[in-house]
């Protein structure tokens, strides 16, 4: 194989690897993956890419819907990222969410794909009111590291950067990454993988932001995330509906990669 090595690129995931945050529903949503197999391309222009994410998926939801058609699309490369709305949700067991992405490694690198996965940031950080999800958080990136070492994927290691945490990084429900951070999780990966002209950039702080809020302002605006996003979602989690009931894979089907972007500036 020339240049990246990877031929057949097969995303599975939620919403982060959909690329909400990272455009619109007009436009289309572009996303860390997006990104991942753009920068793969430059190097192997014949680079196939399907993405079979959906938003609001529970780590057994993507097994069940995503591993098989993944597996019959035969990818050299497989990025597995799930686990985030496991954790937001009341009962959470990380031995049996890492049990769903501890057997989409085992498949995938079985059959001879080459697997990235990443861990999670501490949320609370990004969205104070989020704080006491912390130690879930913790608990799954643990045995998602210990899965992928018995399996052999790579993981792009977020949780130790503060970096990943600054809000300027995040869209402003704090659960996703705007199309800066979309743009680091896809430099994060492609650090991982060891992919030509990847570095470790991704893990530097932003410069200070001299307009961050203090007192008074900090309050406000967690009470407007509270109505605005928290709210809607806890709702929406009491009846029992998803952001994705409906929806399908947007890119089902290997394709090849054919738009290449400027990237996106660091926000200042």
């Amino acid at each position: 194989m020339a240049g990246s090595g990877y031929l057949r690129y097969v995303a599975l995931g939620d919403s982060q690897t959909e690329g909400l945050g990272d455009g619109d529903e007009e436009r289309g949503l572009r996303g860390w993956a997006d990104r991942l197999a753009e920068q793969l391309a430059h190097d192997s222009p014949g680079l196939l890419y399907a993405n079979l994410a959906v938003r609001g998926r529970l780590a057994g939801q993507v097994r069940a819907e995503q591993l098989a058609p993944a597996l019959e699309l035969k990818p050299d490369l497989a990025t597995v990222v799930a686990g985030v709305n496991d954790v937001l949700r009341p009962r959470f067991d990380p031995d049996e969410v890492a049990g769903h992405l501890e057997a989409m490694f085992a498949a995938l690198t079985g059959q001879g794909a080459r697997v990235a996965t990443l861990t999670f940031p501490d949320i609370g950080r990004i969205a104070p009111l989020a704080r006491p999800l912390a130690p879930r958080v913790l608990a799954l990136n643990a045995r998602i590291r210990a899965a992928a070492r018995r399996h052999g994927v790579v993981v792009a290691d977020s949780e130790p950067f503060p970096a990943v945490t600054d809000p300027r990084l995040w869209s402003p429900d704090r659960l996703h990454a705007g199309p800066s951070g979309h743009a680091r999780i896809a430099a994060a990966v492609a650090h991982a993988l060891e992919v030509p002209g990847s570095d470790d950039s991704w893990t530097r702080p932003l410069p200070p932001d001299l307009a961050a809020h203090t007192g008074l302002r900090v309050v406000g605006a967690e009470l407007r995330w509270l109505g605005t996003f928290l709210g809607p979602w806890l709702v929406r989690r009491v009846r029992g509906r998803s952001s994705g009931d409906g929806r399908q894979a947007k890119r089902p089907a290997l394709l090849p990669v054919t738009a290449f972007s400027e990237g996106t500036p660091e926000p200042s």
